[in-house]
């Protein structure tokens, strides 16, 4: 059985990827505070490198490569921004990559993994197996398979996401994390109960895929249908054999949001933070700013995972009548 990552794993990989990494800024919004009587802190991760927090991750699994391991390559499986993550690392180490990718993912989430360098292997996520595919096509070139939430280096990655925001703004009354596989919900609360112990950890998902919520309220890892939402970096069957015992010790709750309560945070982004934000990374905001919690006095922090959104899908989807 694979160790847990721990805090410890959080700060080394924190020096790992120092100077490669961007230590994105944290926004305000007056609007929002004043709406809900709180102090809201968004940790933007669209503004990491390629777009989204996975960098972190990726970057962080691949410094860890032996020798042989960057001779042969790195493999990886994802619906865009790990896809992304792997990819930029891989170039920026000297070590080649080889993606599968949904034959759905966003246009521009493809095209910029190819632009990144990588050898990009199309597949069709209702009918075949991710997992599988890999594990053949990572045996028959003997590449490292770098999974997308399930891997201690990775965990540990996304944790300094969580990290900078504590050292940054202080204690948090609240952190609301959204929830694919659990690679990035458990980095944070690896954070979250080092730097702010009382902070409670809420994980959000889409209402259309709530397997982590599932899985967290029957103390079982719960696997479901790929679900069909906007939120295509949380269109995940089920949390990891890692993240799930991190996010059982450590997260307080799994909330759900709507698609169309996407939308409108979507909307809110930009037209009153001028920022762009792709529909996964809006599940932590929706559900602080719209899913109706106890947040009013309190200090709230919220991870903003990526912008990777194709501008056509975008404008179809702020600019539809509310």
């Amino acid at each position: 059985m694979t160790p847990l990552p721990t805090f410890d794993d959080v700060v080394a990989a924190a020096r790992r990827i120092e100077g490669h990494a961007h230590k994105t800024p944290v926004l305000r919004s007056s609007t929002l505070d004043q709406r809900l009587d709180a102090q809201l802190f968004f940790k933007c991760e669209n503004f990491q490198r390629m777009g989204a927090f996975k960098f972190r991750g990726g970057f962080n699994a691949l410094a860890r490569f032996d020798a042989a391991q960057r001779k042969a390559g790195a493999l990886a499986f994802s619906s865009g921004n790990h896809a992304q993550a792997i990819a930029l690392s891989a170039r920026l180490q000297g070590i080649s990559a080889v993606i599968l990718m949904p034959i759905d993912a966003p246009q521009a989430k493809i095209d910029a993994t190819r632009g990144y360098g990588a050898e990009v292997v199309l597949f069709d996520r209702f009918t075949q197996d991710r997992e599988q595919l890999a594990a053949d096509l990572a045996r028959e070139r003997g590449m490292t398979l770098i999974p997308p939430f399930d891997h201690p280096d990775v965990i540990a990655g996304q944790g300094t996401a969580a990290k900078e925001l504590f050292e940054e703004v202080g204690p948090l009354d609240y952190l609301f994390v959204c929830v694919g596989g659990g690679g990035l919900i458990s980095g944070c609360a690896l954070s979250a109960r080092a730097l702010s112990p009382q902070c409670k950890v809420i994980g959000v998902e889409p209402e259309a895929g709530n397997d982590a919520q599932q899985s967290l309220r029957s103390g079982a890892i719960v696997r479901i249908a790929t679900p069909k939402t906007i939120a295509d970096g949380a269109q995940t069957q089920s949390v990891g054999q890692l993240t799930f015992p991190i996010m059982q010790r450590d997260v307080d709750d799994i909330v759900t949001v709507s698609d169309a309560q996407l939308v409108e945070t979507m909307r809110f982004f930009a037209e009153r933070m001028k920022i762009i934000v792709e529909p996964t990374g809006c599940l932590g905001a929706a559900a602080a700013s719209l899913g109706g919690l106890p947040l009013a006095g309190k200090r709230v922090g919220v991870i903003v995972s990526g912008g990777n959104v194709d501008l056509q899908r975008f404008s179809q989807l702020v600019g539809a009548a509310p």
